[in-house]
Protein backbone atom coordinates (compact mmCIF):
# COMPACT_ATOMS: atom_id res chain seq x y z
CA UNK A 1 0.00 0.00 0.00
CA UNK A 2 2.59 2.39 0.20
CA UNK A 3 3.04 3.00 -3.45
CA UNK A 4 -0.34 4.69 -3.18
CA UNK A 5 0.86 7.00 -0.61
CA UNK A 6 0.28 10.53 -2.30
CA UNK A 7 1.81 12.60 0.59
CA UNK A 8 4.71 14.64 0.16
CA UNK A 9 6.96 16.66 2.61
CA UNK A 10 7.57 20.20 1.47
CA UNK A 11 5.80 22.63 -1.06
CA UNK A 12 9.33 21.96 -3.04
CA UNK A 13 8.46 18.64 -3.37
CA UNK A 14 4.89 19.04 -4.22
CA UNK A 15 5.88 21.40 -7.15
CA UNK A 16 8.79 19.57 -8.59
CA UNK A 17 8.96 19.48 -12.05
CA UNK A 18 7.25 23.10 -12.74
CA UNK A 19 9.08 24.84 -15.52
CA UNK A 20 8.67 28.86 -17.17
CA UNK A 21 5.65 28.36 -19.67
CA UNK A 22 3.64 25.97 -18.42
CA UNK A 23 0.05 26.01 -18.40
CA UNK A 24 -1.15 25.95 -14.49
CA UNK A 25 -5.09 24.92 -13.38
CA UNK A 26 -6.18 26.89 -10.33
CA UNK A 27 -9.50 26.18 -7.58
CA UNK A 28 -10.43 28.91 -5.89
CA UNK A 29 -13.34 30.94 -5.98
CA UNK A 30 -12.49 34.91 -4.84
CA UNK A 31 -10.93 33.90 -2.03
CA UNK A 32 -12.24 30.96 -0.47
CA UNK A 33 -10.83 27.37 -1.45
CA UNK A 34 -7.66 29.29 -2.62
CA UNK A 35 -4.44 26.79 -2.94
CA UNK A 36 -2.44 29.78 -1.00
CA UNK A 37 0.73 27.74 -0.24
CA UNK A 38 0.74 26.26 -3.35
CA UNK A 39 0.69 29.77 -4.91
CA UNK A 40 2.95 30.97 -2.96
CA UNK A 41 5.88 28.14 -3.61
CA UNK A 42 5.12 29.29 -7.73
CA UNK A 43 6.14 32.97 -6.58
CA UNK A 44 9.02 31.65 -4.54
CA UNK A 45 10.62 29.56 -7.92
CA UNK A 46 10.21 32.36 -9.83
CA UNK A 47 8.94 30.49 -13.18
CA UNK A 48 7.83 32.63 -16.06
CA UNK A 49 5.99 32.27 -18.92
CA UNK A 50 2.70 30.79 -17.61
CA UNK A 51 -0.76 30.44 -18.64
CA UNK A 52 -2.84 30.41 -15.87
CA UNK A 53 -6.16 29.12 -15.40
CA UNK A 54 -8.69 30.22 -12.72
CA UNK A 55 -12.11 32.06 -11.88
CA UNK A 56 -9.74 35.25 -10.54
CA UNK A 57 -6.63 36.13 -10.32
CA UNK A 58 -6.48 36.76 -6.65
CA UNK A 59 -6.06 40.10 -4.93
CA UNK A 60 -3.28 42.41 -4.69
CA UNK A 61 -1.11 40.57 -2.78
CA UNK A 62 -2.65 37.13 -1.78
CA UNK A 63 -3.35 33.82 -4.16
CA UNK A 64 -2.84 34.59 -7.79
CA UNK A 65 -2.24 38.16 -7.09
CA UNK A 66 1.25 37.43 -5.73
CA UNK A 67 2.15 35.98 -9.49
CA UNK A 68 1.64 38.89 -10.83
CA UNK A 69 4.07 41.04 -8.76
CA UNK A 70 6.69 39.37 -10.51
CA UNK A 71 4.79 39.47 -13.89
CA UNK A 72 5.39 35.36 -13.64
CA UNK A 73 1.92 35.17 -16.07
CA UNK A 74 1.96 35.35 -19.95
CA UNK A 75 -2.06 34.42 -19.89
CA UNK A 76 -4.76 34.36 -18.03
CA UNK A 77 -7.92 32.57 -18.22
CA UNK A 78 -10.71 34.03 -15.89
CA UNK A 79 -14.08 34.39 -15.63
CA UNK A 80 -14.12 37.64 -13.45
CA UNK A 81 -10.95 39.87 -12.85
CA UNK A 82 -12.71 42.70 -11.39
CA UNK A 83 -10.66 42.70 -7.68
CA UNK A 84 -7.43 42.90 -9.06
CA UNK A 85 -5.37 46.83 -9.03
CA UNK A 86 -2.44 45.30 -10.83
CA UNK A 87 -4.00 43.03 -12.93
CA UNK A 88 -6.24 45.63 -14.46
CA UNK A 89 -2.86 48.03 -15.18
CA UNK A 90 -0.83 44.92 -16.75
CA UNK A 91 -3.96 44.09 -18.97
CA UNK A 92 -4.07 47.76 -19.93
CA UNK A 93 -0.58 48.12 -20.72
CA UNK A 94 -0.65 45.16 -22.73
CA UNK A 95 1.80 42.94 -20.61
CA UNK A 96 -0.96 40.44 -19.82
CA UNK A 97 -2.85 38.51 -22.35
CA UNK A 98 -6.38 37.72 -20.87
CA UNK A 99 -8.98 35.75 -21.83
CA UNK A 100 -12.11 36.30 -20.33
CA UNK A 101 -14.50 32.86 -20.25
CA UNK A 102 -17.97 32.86 -18.82
CA UNK A 103 -18.02 31.33 -15.69
CA UNK A 104 -19.71 27.63 -16.33
CA UNK A 105 -18.53 27.33 -19.54
CA UNK A 106 -14.83 27.49 -17.72
CA UNK A 107 -16.04 25.12 -15.29
CA UNK A 108 -16.77 22.68 -17.74
CA UNK A 109 -13.75 23.29 -20.07
CA UNK A 110 -12.01 21.66 -16.97
CA UNK A 111 -14.54 19.18 -16.07
CA UNK A 112 -14.52 18.11 -19.85
CA UNK A 113 -10.94 18.07 -20.09
CA UNK A 114 -10.77 15.77 -17.04
CA UNK A 115 -13.23 13.05 -18.51
CA UNK A 116 -11.42 13.17 -21.68
CA UNK A 117 -13.89 15.23 -24.40
CA UNK A 118 -11.35 17.09 -26.47
CA UNK A 119 -15.00 19.98 -26.94
CA UNK A 120 -18.59 20.35 -26.18
CA UNK A 121 -20.82 22.90 -27.51
CA UNK A 122 -23.05 25.59 -25.56
CA UNK A 123 -25.52 28.28 -26.02
CA UNK A 124 -23.61 30.28 -23.64
CA UNK A 125 -21.68 33.39 -25.54
CA UNK A 126 -23.71 33.00 -29.01
CA UNK A 127 -24.29 35.91 -30.96
CA UNK A 128 -21.51 37.96 -28.64
CA UNK A 129 -17.24 38.63 -28.76
CA UNK A 130 -17.18 35.30 -26.57
CA UNK A 131 -17.91 33.54 -30.25
CA UNK A 132 -16.11 34.84 -32.15
CA UNK A 133 -13.81 32.66 -34.16
CA UNK A 134 -15.65 30.08 -33.16
CA UNK A 135 -17.60 27.24 -35.25
CA UNK A 136 -21.47 27.17 -34.73
CA UNK A 137 -24.32 25.32 -35.01
CA UNK A 138 -27.82 24.88 -34.25
CA UNK A 139 -29.38 21.86 -32.69
CA UNK A 140 -33.18 21.57 -32.35
CA UNK A 141 -34.04 25.02 -33.30
CA UNK A 142 -31.24 26.53 -31.05
CA UNK A 143 -27.60 28.30 -31.96
CA UNK A 144 -24.79 26.59 -29.99
CA UNK A 145 -20.51 27.23 -29.92
CA UNK A 146 -17.93 24.78 -29.95
CA UNK A 147 -16.22 25.50 -26.86
CA UNK A 148 -12.37 23.44 -26.55
CA UNK A 149 -11.59 21.78 -23.49
CA UNK A 150 -9.14 22.77 -21.07
CA UNK A 151 -6.16 20.84 -19.67
CA UNK A 152 -2.96 21.47 -17.92
CA UNK A 153 0.41 20.66 -16.89
CA UNK A 154 -0.36 20.98 -13.10
CA UNK A 155 -3.33 21.26 -11.13
CA UNK A 156 -3.01 23.09 -7.77
CA UNK A 157 -6.19 21.83 -5.27
CA UNK A 158 -7.23 23.46 -2.11
CA UNK A 159 -8.84 20.62 0.31
CA UNK A 160 -10.22 20.12 4.27
CA UNK A 161 -9.72 16.81 4.73
CA UNK A 162 -7.98 14.06 2.94
CA UNK A 163 -6.41 10.69 3.56
CA UNK A 164 -2.52 9.57 2.22
CA UNK A 165 -4.32 8.02 -0.65
CA UNK A 166 -5.72 11.18 -2.05
CA UNK A 167 -9.26 11.10 -1.38
CA UNK A 168 -10.07 14.82 -0.44
CA UNK A 169 -13.05 16.30 1.25
CA UNK A 170 -13.86 20.10 0.57
CA UNK A 171 -15.34 22.55 3.13
CA UNK A 172 -18.85 23.88 2.31
CA UNK A 173 -18.19 26.46 -0.67
CA UNK A 174 -14.31 25.94 -0.25
CA UNK A 175 -15.47 23.57 -2.82
CA UNK A 176 -16.13 25.76 -6.31
CA UNK A 177 -13.97 24.83 -8.33
CA UNK A 178 -11.28 22.49 -6.77
CA UNK A 179 -12.99 19.33 -8.03
CA UNK A 180 -12.73 20.13 -11.80
CA UNK A 181 -9.46 21.43 -11.29
CA UNK A 182 -7.95 18.60 -9.48
CA UNK A 183 -9.57 16.49 -13.27
CA UNK A 184 -7.79 17.98 -15.73
CA UNK A 185 -4.48 18.15 -14.27
CA UNK A 186 -1.54 15.99 -15.71
CA UNK A 187 -0.07 16.85 -11.98
CA UNK A 188 -2.59 17.62 -9.38
CA UNK A 189 -1.39 18.68 -6.27
CA UNK A 190 -3.48 19.09 -3.18
CA UNK A 191 -3.15 20.94 -0.43
CA UNK A 192 -5.20 20.15 2.81
CA UNK A 193 -5.50 20.93 6.47
CA UNK A 194 -5.80 17.52 7.84
CA UNK A 195 -4.38 14.33 6.90
CA UNK A 196 -6.20 11.36 8.53
CA UNK A 197 -5.42 8.01 8.32
CA UNK A 198 -7.84 5.40 5.55
CA UNK A 199 -11.02 4.75 6.69
CA UNK A 200 -11.63 8.07 8.50
CA UNK A 201 -13.41 9.46 5.16
CA UNK A 202 -16.71 8.32 5.22
CA UNK A 203 -16.70 7.24 1.15
CA UNK A 204 -20.26 8.62 0.65
CA UNK A 205 -18.32 12.24 1.11
CA UNK A 206 -15.30 11.75 -0.98
CA UNK A 207 -15.37 14.59 -3.22
CA UNK A 208 -12.04 14.13 -5.30
CA UNK A 209 -11.41 10.26 -5.47
CA UNK A 210 -7.59 9.85 -5.05
CA UNK A 211 -7.21 8.56 -8.36
CA UNK A 212 -7.27 12.52 -9.63
CA UNK A 213 -4.52 13.46 -6.71
CA UNK A 214 -0.73 12.72 -7.62
CA UNK A 215 0.88 14.63 -4.73
CA UNK A 216 -0.60 15.90 -1.70
CA UNK A 217 0.87 18.20 1.49
CA UNK A 218 -0.92 19.36 4.80
CA UNK A 219 -0.78 23.02 5.12
CA UNK A 220 -1.35 26.11 7.16
CA UNK A 221 -3.77 28.61 5.48
CA UNK A 222 -4.70 32.16 6.63
CA UNK A 223 -8.35 31.89 5.31
CA UNK A 224 -8.76 35.94 4.47
CA UNK A 225 -12.15 37.64 4.37
CA UNK A 226 -12.55 39.22 1.09
CA UNK A 227 -15.16 41.51 2.36
CA UNK A 228 -15.46 42.31 5.84
CA UNK A 229 -19.00 43.95 6.18
CA UNK A 230 -20.11 45.32 9.64
CA UNK A 231 -23.27 46.60 11.09
CA UNK A 232 -23.08 50.70 11.13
Amino acid sequence: MAGLDKRVATYEAALEGLTDGMTVLSGGFGLCGVPENLIAEIHRRNVTGLTVVSNNCGVDGFGLGVLLEKRQIRRMIASYVGENALFERQLLDGELEVELTPQGTLAEKMRAGGAGIPAFYTATGYGTQVAEGKESRAFHGRQYILEEAITGDFALVKGWKADRFGNVVYRHTAQNFNPVVAMAGKITVVEVEEIVEPGELEPSQIHTPGIFVDRLIQGRFEKRIEKRTLRA
